[in-house]
């Protein structure tokens, strides 16, 4: 006889209400996460969290002081998300507005998350309340030209490529995809398995 866990499992939400072409087969079962905005003290948090390994290196700079959360804390129609599982803080996202309705979309977990499938359902879930509770039409991103598995996972959850940058970071001159999603996309295009 099979013993039932007392962890609560859960397909995301943003996966069975937006995403209707995802069966829970979809997805790997995971502990239940939960977006919430982020406070003053996430921020110290984030800063100690242990250094990405080499393949990941130069995203180190997000977390820590000068990052991210310092560059987009103090801008206008801006959100930023702490994402937290089983009550442990595990990543962060943000939203900010571009345009009137469109926003760019960053994402950042702790190192010793990555590679779990968590990316894509934090990912989703933002998605799900930049489309729905905040009203953006069109969600953008950047990301390095040398990252494949972020690659893959954006066009899987619908993201287009738009073109192409370089943008200076940490003094190096670093080679981006832009890509991005409609809110119609986002909740008719069907996800690839691959």
């Amino acid at each position: 006889m099979a013993r039932r866990s007392n962890r609560r499992w859960r397909q995301p939400a943003a996966v069975a209400e937006r995403c209707p072409w995802a069966s829970i087969d979809d997805w790997m079962v995971i502990p239940m996460i939960r977006l919430r905005k982020l406070l003053a003290d996430d921020v110290a948090t984030i800063a100690g969290w242990p250094a990405y390994p080499p393949e990941f290196e130069d995203l180190d700079y997000s977390l820590r002081n000068q990052g991210w959360l310092a560059e987009y804390s103090q801008r206008p129609n801006t959100w930023i998300f702490a994402v937290e599982q089983s009550g442990r803080l595990i990543a962060f996202t943000i939203l900010s507005k571009t345009r009137d309705t469109e926003a760019e979309f960053r994402i950042a977990l702790r190192a010793d998350v990555i590679g779990q499938g968590l990316g894509g359902i934090i990912t989703t879930e933002t998605l799900a309340k930049g489309f729905g509770e905040i009203g953006l039409s069109r969600i953008h991103l950047i990301v390095r030209k040398n990252n494949p598995r972020a690659i893959r996972l954006y066009r899987r959850l619908g993201f287009t490529e738009r073109g192409e940058c370089w943008k200076v970071i940490n003094e190096k001159c670093v080679h981006f995809l832009e890509m991005d999603v409609l809110r119609e996309c986002c909740a008719t295009h069907p996800m690839s398995k691959a």
